[in-house]
């Protein structure tokens, strides 16, 4: 969807402030918000595909008033009331009444849990329809529901850079609508090609596409 949180190429949000060493989390409740956010996913109630698309979906005076980590509170909340682990008045009153909503993820399990991660590389049966090389266009879309496609490259073509088999496809998997696993491609672009004669020198934008995002050039 075109919410919020396609910001790409777009002014007037400040700018990008990496900082050497700079950790990750910098307050007690960052931590708290993180762990909750993989305790609840545990749960196996949704994907992470949902779990993005919760978080941009959020209504822009949300999103862009908020930060990192508020975001994804905003988001587990929103997905814990859709699927009915805690009431608005529980959520409200911050305590879950009911102790049997959800199986609960122990500490001594977390190890295990994050060991095993959730890989999302799938065996494909058609074969590739690009290779390195090939020159394709980002299609035009606009949906409603979720996709890992910005819109700052739609409608542009740009080159294979590698292609690294199949993968589950988030725009189906978001709703839950199955895995429909395609073939993934890295994609270049050419910041002049994007943004004209205002790109920065030089500038490239790699973008990982699924097969269902792109067509010949």
């Amino acid at each position: 969807m075109n919410g919020p949180q396609d910001l790409g190429g777009q002014m007037g949000f400040g700018p990008v402030d990496p900082r050497a060493n700079d950790a990750a989390l910098h307050e007690d409740w960052e931590r708290r918000v993180l762990g909750l956010v993989l305790c609840a996913g545990a749960m196996g109630l949704w994907s992470i595909d949902a779990s993005r698309h919760a978080r941009e979906s959020l209504h822009p005076a949300i999103y862009y008033n908020a930060s990192y980590f508020e975001i994804w509170l905003r988001g587990l909340e929103a997905l814990l009331l859709h699927h009915g682990v805690v009431t608005r008045a529980e959520l409200e009153a911050g305590t879950a009444v009911r102790g049997d909503a959800a199986p609960a993820l122990h500490a001594a399990d977390v190890p295990a849990a994050l060991a095993r991660g959730g890989p999302c590389d799938r065996p494909v049966a058609p074969a590739a329809r690009f290779a390195p090389g090939d020159r394709v266009r980002a299609r035009i879309m606009h949906p409603r529901g979720h996709t890992r496609l910005p819109r700052y490259v739609r409608g542009h073509v740009g080159t294979v850079e590698a292609a690294h088999g199949g993968f589950v496809l988030p725009d189906s998997h978001a709703h839950g609508q199955g895995e429909a696993p395609e073939h993934l491609y890295t994609v270049v672009f050419d910041g002049a090609a994007l943004w004209g004669p205002d790109a920065e020198p030089g500038l490239q934008i790699c973008v990982d596409a699924w097969e269902s995002y792109l067509e010949p050039a």
